[in-house]
């Protein structure tokens, strides 16, 4: 096995929580939303961010992602008229009572302009097995765990940089490997609206669960 040297320094304690509350105050302020600027976004930031979900561990280190990116707005109607297509038979046709009940204070529904108006849509791929340069399949293991958590980088490393973003998940979306132009052997995981806000926009009143609601310590803990 060739390995190297970790490149990790050590900083005090007091440094590690300072550095940890600062993360924890800018992400807390991250939010979905629904209504983007037009304004166009340096294409070195997505480069940086998609960089930046690159790193995430995945099994293996098979990395079995893919980014596909665009800002044309033919390409984006194409995206809005599919999704849209599937979005209404979901509100429609398919969707149970229950999760429309646990839709509405968030006040979506079928329509999704923003898939235009935002300037950047991502569409995450997730590799179900990559092929050699002689065409052998290799297995990827662990792929929606692997792509799940760059994705959960991709957005963080967004909102850090000052853009808004919304996770879009039309399904099915298999419609998404025809426009990207991306093979059989990936699967369309979401679409992410990438851009600033609009002045006006308003996002839903909501709150987040405590840290006792979402943890729990188990056996003994440091004195």
């Amino acid at each position: 096995m060739n390995s190297e040297k970790l490149n990790f320094t050590k900083q005090s304690e007091s440094k590690i929580i300072q550095q940890s509350k600062l993360f924890y105050d800018k992400i807390k302020k991250r939010r979905t939303v629904r209504d983007f600027s037009t304004d166009a976004i340096p294409l070195e930031i997505i480069q940086n961010a998609i960089m930046s979900a690159g790193t995430a561990p995945s099994g293996a280190n098979m990395q079995p992602w893919h980014f596909s990116v665009t800002t044309d707005p033919k390409v984006k109607y194409r995206i809005r008229v599919e999704a849209e297509k599937e979005e209404r038979k979901f509100y429609n046709e398919r969707a149970p009572k229950e999760w429309l009940e646990a839709l509405a204070p968030l006040g979506t529904n079928e329509n999704k302009p923003f898939l235009e108006t935002a300037p950047i849509l991502i569409g995450v791929f997730l590799k179900q097995y990559t092929e050699d340069t002689d065409g052998r399949r290799q297995k990827n293991y662990y792929p929606s765990e692997s792509v799940g958590i760059a994705c959960g980088m991709l957005i963080s490393a967004l909102h850090f940089a000052g853009l808004a973003t919304l996770t879009h998940t039309p399904s099915p979306m298999k419609f998404l490997n025809e426009i990207f132009d991306r093979p059989a052997s990936e699967r369309a995981y979401l679409l992410l609206v990438v851009g600033y806000p609009t002045d006006s926009c308003e996002v839903p009143v909501i709150t987040k669960k405590s840290f006792t609601d979402i943890t729990n310590f188990v056996g003994d803990i440091y004195p």
